[in-house]
């Protein structure tokens, strides 16, 4: 069968291709690859003249501020339009979001509702901020969420302009024209499984593909210092409360600094990123989770002991009696405990390390969730 995926954030969507390509069938995938990230894509429809060149750039900036006219966007729209002879016949098409490819709401739906048409049948990959997800989370009834930094402080309201945009009438609209035009709505994990069961929308849960055949896992034993990595993207790092541990470290440093090296990066393209954190034995990821990201969930399946969501919800939804990696949460002192912890006790990096790997083994391997994709889309039997 003819797969096409919309969309690329975290390289779930190549996971999932690989995954459908060992299972036979012909997956395409088209999208930006998200900036700096620079993920693979088949198609690209990343805004290259307009964002080019210091000059292109200057110009793009320059316009917008004058206009509120933004000609990055109106590339994008113009590469995918240009692909849309091509994108026909398939039997599958899945949006990785509503606003998969980041451009104006209205534009957006014009260009769905002819890929649409035009393939048999498509899904809604909720992976990431969401209508629905926001709508929940600004009801602040968690315990936490990416949101709890602005619920707490209002003026920090521009940083969350991203997430919050979803909640204006033009993506509004845009979400709700999805929804009622695809045939299924997958969560990729808790941290929007939950919030999309709050709102009443009824989806599928289906865990991040991680193509195990191709990380090994790196044996963590600890002969010198403990590594630890944090890869920090300041475009989200509020949100991922990052801040916690950056403080958390600053304080290991001083009281273990003949026992751990500290890695800290920004910003990297994602082969990049993967080279920086493979000598650690630690990864720092995320604080304000329930389940684990992408990243975290590679960076498992190499060996690494995570600190990322791994709350009550996910041990009780995967039956887990041990921790296969450590729940960070928005606390500085409760992140050193569980770092300090772990520096005292360097046995436990190896037996958490073998754990996380089987888990991921177990519950992440890309052509079982492949297949499962499959079941859900109604293309195979169950």
């Amino acid at each position: 069968m003819k797969i096409l995926l919309i969309g690329e954030y975290s390289r779930l969507h190549n996971s999932l291709k690989e995954g459908l390509a060992a299972l036979g069938h012909e997956v395409i995938i088209v999208g930006t690859g998200d900036n700096f990230k620079k993920f693979s894509v088949d198609h690209s429809v990343f805004p290259k003249i307009t964002s080019g060149t210091a000059v292109a750039r200057k110009i793009k900036n320059a316009i917008y501020k004058l206009t509120g006219y933004d000609l990055a966007k109106a590339e994008t729209a113009w590469h995918f339009k240009a692909l849309l002879q091509d994108l026909q016949g398939y039997d599958h098409v899945q949006l990785i979001n509503s606003d998969a490819l980041e451009i104006d709401p209205k534009a957006q739906q014009r260009l769905y509702k002819k890929l649409f048409s035009q393939n048999k049948q498509s899904s809604l990959l909720i992976c990431g901020d969401e209508t629905p997800v926001i709508d929940c989370l600004l009801k602040n009834e968690l315990k936490y969420s990416i949101l709890s930094p602005y619920l707490a402080d209002n003026n920090l309201k521009n940083y969350f302009s991203y997430s919050l945009k979803y909640t204006t009438p033009p993506y509004r609209s845009l979400f709700e024209w999805v929804q009622n035009n695809v045939t299924s709505i997958i969560t990729s994990d808790l941290d929007y499984k939950i919030p999309m069961d709050r709102m009443g929308i009824v989806n599928t849960l289906i865990p991040n593909p991680i193509n195990t055949d191709k990380i090994a896992r790196q044996k963590p034993g600890v002969t010198g210092k403990i590594v630890i990595f944090l890869g920090i993207n300041r475009l989200s790092a509020i949100k991922k409360g990052t801040a916690f541990f950056e403080q958390a470290l600053e304080i290991i440093r001083k009281k273990y600094p003949e026992k751990v090296e500290v890695i800290i990066t920004e910003n990297l393209p994602y082969a990049e990123y993967l080279q920086r954190y493979e000598r650690a034995h630690i990864l720092l990821d995320y604080v304000y989770g329930y389940d684990q990201g992408y990243n975290a969930l590679e960076a498992m399946a190499a060996g690494k002991v995570v600190f990322t969501g791994a709350e009550a919800e996910f041990m009780q939804h995967y039956n887990l009696t041990q921790r296969v990696a450590i729940n960070a949460l928005p606390d500085v002192d409760q992140i050193v405990t569980e770092l300090s912890f772990l520096i005292d006790n360097p046995h436990q990096i190896e037996a958490i390390s073998q754990r996380a790997r089987a888990f991921i083994e177990q519950e992440h391997h890309y052509i079982k969730i492949a297949e499962k994709y499959l079941q859900t889309w109604g293309l195979i039997k169950t």
